[in-house]
């Protein structure tokens, strides 16, 4: 009889596909359970999105949100003629932010150009979280559709970290919604503790600001975004406006952001090297390496490191640390690697949010 019972159970594990239905009904039901999770995260989402524009006095804020983030999208460039594909993705991203503009000004009229992007980036938040709603949908009922196991093997799999990204985005609603500063900040946040307190701001492209300070002798020119609103304004675009306005006459150009740290690293690590430090995905850092190589001027890069948590929610005590850290690494750069007299302009890149 045992023997009977193992051959029989051998040839079910062997020559049917019971085995792999019984793994696509766990990996299914784990799933199903983070599914849910994830809706929350949405529904939650929305509804503290919901309470702070009632808070600032928004009429009909549900559908203001609902109709952004179900009806709006942006089709990206065609990359198989690659030629100007930067001219035209940069065009693609101006014209998307003058459309959310004109649709926030729309719906709410007279609305302060701060609160104005405070909702902005609500809806952004939203809308991102309804998307990996859609996406882990999609794949899920791919996979029940098609009795798929692999595939729902590889959803199971990585379901833990799309939830741990949706609820950061969720909790980010808060910093957003309050004000607060977030850890994307670090770059601005490090470039205004370079400029002096009296220093008056210049506007040189849209959302992005010029200041005009010393360091032992040496002239400092600080671009970053315009706060305390949460924008990155065009950092990009404002470097090369400035450089060419004095016609490649500076000695270094030093950029510093937040950087996404590796699971071994420690949040507020700073390192430094050569580059454009800037999460873009292309017309701005671009913007800024073909000044510095048509200046033929040096390009350092000083980062932050942190987790995708802490860059989109309220600077930890860390982050923080790491920001004044960052501030005496620029110092030494520059102290070091350039003379009296030598201009230097220091890019301060992210989100200024709660930054003036």
């Amino acid at each position: 009889m045992l023997i009977a019972i193992l051959i029989l159970s051998s040839f079910v594990l062997n020559f049917t596909d019971v085995p792999q239905r019984i793994q696509f009904a766990r990996y299914s039901s784990v799933v199903r359970r983070k599914l849910m999770e994830l809706m929350e995260f949405e529904e939650e989402g929305r509804r503290k999105s919901v309470k702070f524009l009632k808070d600032m006095n928004f009429p009909n804020p549900k559908g203001l949100i609902d109709d952004y983030v179900d009806n709006f999208f942006v089709i990206t460039p065609v990359e198989k003629e690659p030629t100007d594909i930067i001219k035209r993705l940069k065009h693609l991203i101006r014209t998307r932010d003058e459309a959310v503009k004109k649709y926030v000004t729309e719906k709410v009229s007279d609305v302060p150009d701060v609160s104005r992007q405070r909702i902005e980036v609500l809806l952004e938040i939203n809308s991102i979280l309804t998307y990996i709603n859609k996406v882990v949908k999609h794949y899920y009922n791919l996979g029940v559709k098609f009795n798929d196991w692999i595939m729902m093997m590889q959803l199971a799999l990585q379901i833990n970290q799309i939830a741990r990204l949706a609820k950061a985005y969720k909790d980010a609603i808060d910093s957003f919604g309050l004000g607060a500063p977030v850890g994307d900040g670090a770059g601005a946040l490090a470039a205004r503790m370079l400029v002096d307190s009296g220093s008056n701001p210049v506007e040189l492209a849209p959302e992005t600001v010029l200041y005009e300070t010393t360091l032992e002798g040496r002239r400092l020119y600080i671009i970053k975004a315009k706060g305390p609103g949460p924008t990155v304004g065009w950092p990009g675009e404002a470097l090369e406006k400035f450089v060419d306005s004095r016609e490649c006459r500076i000695s270094r150009i030093v950029t510093v952001d937040a950087a996404l740290k590796l699971e071994s690293e420690r949040s507020g690590e700073v390192a430094y090297g050569v580059g454009a430090a800037i999460g873009d995905i292309g017309p701005e850092k671009i913007a800024m390496e073909r000044v510095a190589s048509k200046c033929s001027v040096p390009l350092d890069a000083v980062v932050v490191k942190m987790s995708n948590e802490e860059a989109i929610n309220t600077m930890t005590k860390q982050v923080y640390e790491g920001v004044v850290k960052a501030v005496e690494v620029i110092k030494r750069i520059v102290l070091g690697k350039t003379k009296e007299g030598d201009t230097v302009v220091v890019v301060g890149v992210g989100n200024t949010l709660g930054i003036e």
